[in-house]
């Protein structure tokens, strides 16, 4: 029997949250043909900021990682809005995720791997993706994380 990636994330004790409202003038996502686009994702939960700061600073590189985790849940539910389902996802394509940094801090690529894990628990093989992780002075509302994703669909949309 088949799980859907909802089913897999739910057994790791992960649910996807409600889409997070744009900060500024933009969408969550965009469907272009056989990919949805997502904006970059904070780790919000229930409209709050999770944490603020910098990581290698105020914010431990753990708590980094689970705060990179929400953003990809976040990214997932923005997919999710436009897709209908996880269901219709082929595969990641790309993750990009900003970390806001300490000065000395280049523990970037093990913070955005909250984010690559969580794809991985969702999508399986399918969540493996080609990445960026990029160490920022400051990112929007001082969060620590902002993540993006790009997905494949099964079959295309909006064509």
């Amino acid at each position: 029997m088949n799980t859907t990636p909802e089913e897999r994330l739910a057994a790791a004790g992960h649910e996807l949250p409600p889409v997070a409202p744009p900060v500024a003038v933009y969408v969550p996502a965009v469907v272009s043909g056989h990919y949805v686009h997502t904006s970059g994702q904070l780790p919000v939960v229930g409209g709050t900021l999770l944490r603020t700061g910098k990581v290698g600073g105020e914010v431990t590189p753990e708590q980094g990682a689970e705060l990179a985790r929400q953003c990809a849940l976040n990214a997932l539910a923005a997919v999710a809005s436009v897709a209908g389902d996880l269901s219709a996802v082929k595969r990641v394509v790309k993750v990009v995720g900003f970390v806001a940094s300490a000065p000395d801090f280049t523990g970037q690529p093990g913070v955005v791997n909250g984010a690559s894990e969580l794809l991985g628990t969702a999508f399986g093989d399918a969540g493996i993706h080609a990445r960026s992780a990029v160490g920022v002075a400051v990112l929007p509302l001082d969060a620590p994380v902002e993540v993006e994703i790009t997905v494949e669909l099964h079959t295309p949309m909006g064509v």
